[in-house]
C-alpha cells in the first residue's frame, strides 16, 4: 500500500508521551518479520536554567491541521527517498513536565540506514517545520516562547 493511501492520523497526543505506550508501539511491529531495523528518537523535556530559575515544563500549542498537512507530504516525500516500510511520529500537546517525553519517532526498514537517515531528516523537520510552539514555564510560574535549535 502506498503510503498517501493509508488512513491519515494525528501525529499529536494530549500531555506526555508515556514509556509503556512506546513499549507498545515497539511490540506491535514484531510481527512484521521484512523488518530489519527500528530507528528511534525521543525528545525529553530539560530542566534547563534560565539565570536564576529552571524550566519546570513546556505547554506546547499547535496549528494542528496545518501541522498534520505537512506531515503527511513530508512523510510522502521520506517514503520516496529513503526504502523504509513504517514510520509513526507523536508530538505532545498540552503541559508536558522536565524529565517527561513530549516527542516519539519511530521509523522501521529493511536495514539499519534507512531507517537511521529517514528518522534523522525526520527529526530535524520536525525541530525546523513543524508549527508547533513550545512555551516554557518557569520555577516562577512565568514563562518564555522556546526557540528550537
Amino acid at each position: 500500500m502506498n503510503p498517501s493511501e493509508k488512513k491519515k492520523v494525528s501525529l499529536f497526543v494530549e500531555g506526555p508521551i508515556h514509556p509503556e505506550f512506546i513499549a507498545a508501539s515497539i511490540a506491535k511491529h514484531q510481527a512484521k518479520t521484512g523488518i530489519g531495523a527500528h530507528e528511534i528518537f525521543l525528545g525529553q523535556i530539560r530542566a534547563d536554567k534560565k539565570g536564576t530559575e529552571t524550566v519546570e515544563a513546556i505547554e506546547f500549542s499547535a496549528y494542528r491541521e496545518m501541522a498534520d498537512t505537512a506531515y503527511q507530504e513530508f512523510r510522502e516525500q521520506l517514503f520516496a527517498r529513503h526504502s523504509i516500510t513504517c514510520m509513526h511520529v507523536y508530538h505532545s500537546l498540552g503541559r508536558v513536565r522536565a524529565g517527561e517525553l513530549n516527542l516519539f519517532v519511530f521509523v522501521s526498514a529493511e536495514r539499519r540506514v534507512a531507517a537511521m537517515d529517514a528518522c534523522r531528516e525526520l527529526v530535524e523537520w520536525i525541530k525546523k517545520e513543524l508549527p508547533v510552539w513550545g512555551k516554557e514555564v518557569l520555577s516562577s510560574a512565568a514563562g518564555e516562547w522556546k526557540v528550537n535549535t
